[in-house]
């Protein structure tokens, strides 16, 4: 039976991840080295760089990452419970670090339901739960604040009309914007998101807070419509 080759151990100590990193900086490492950095080590015959190009074909891309469970991370050998939870964890602050860098401007003008789907991009990218946000905005529509109201399961509920428009008064807002996604990438409304958007819009007409829209977040390549997300607005339905 043929050992299997420690790529690690091939290499001159000067070109191992953490030699170089030392020495160049991490901006010189390749996305393989860099994971290797994060995994620390492997599992015999299966040095932490092989471990590393492994996760990476797997997923396609470092960026395919960020999608991934536990579970997935477990299928590769080498990876147990503890370093699948550190995995997940920095992929976390990855799609957290995107999301707050999407736009330079601190008071976005959201005005629109592409717009919207603009400034979520980042947030639901490799997202597999649905998630519920509520867009605080100025007479003009730039953005006071987002909040993430519910975070729950595939098949999970949105949020209760209450808990919009007690975050909308709490800041102030003179409208709001209401966003959620759906995991399988197909943005049409379900019946419960129907029925949930009529509560808003009443919900908006008694508290006098507009309700701009209501945009479920999807993905381009799942939208029958083509467009990525759905506007209730556009729809005629607020």
């Amino acid at each position: 039976m043929t050992t299997p080759t420690n790529h690690l151990h091939t290499l001159a100590t000067g070109d191992r991840p953490q030699e170089r990193l030392e020495k160049l900086g991490a901006g010189a490492l390749s996305d393989s080295e860099l994971l290797a950095m994060l995994l620390r080590s492997g599992t015999q015959g299966h040095d932490v760089l092989t471990l590393s190009n492994r996760l990476i074909s797997e997923a396609g891309s470092l960026a395919g990452l960020i999608q991934w469970r536990e579970a997935d991370f477990k299928k590769l050998k080498g990876i147990g419970h503890i370093k699948a939870l550190q995995l997940i964890t920095v992929m976390e602050i990855a799609r957290r670090i995107l999301a707050q860098s999407g736009d330079p401007s601190p008071t976005p003008l959201i005005d629109s339901a592409d717009k919207a789907a603009e400034f979520f991009r980042p947030h639901v990218h490799g997202l597999v739960v649905e998630k519920f946000w509520v867009l605080c905005l100025t007479r003009r529509n730039r953005l006071i604040k987002c909040i993430e109201l519910t975070s729950g399961t595939a098949t999970n509920t949105l949020a209760h009309p209450r808990e919009v428009f007690r975050e909308a008064i709490k800041e102030s807002a003179a409208a709001v914007l209401c966003a959620h996604n759906h995991p399988s990438g197909d943005p049409t409304p379900s019946s419960a998101d129907i029925k949930m958007t009529r509560q808003l819009r009443d919900a908006a007409q008694t508290v006098d807070i507009p309700l701009l829209d209501h945009v479920i977040l999807g993905r381009t390549a799942a939208d029958p419509g083509g467009l990525g997300h759905y506007s209730f607005r556009a729809a005629g339905l607020i």
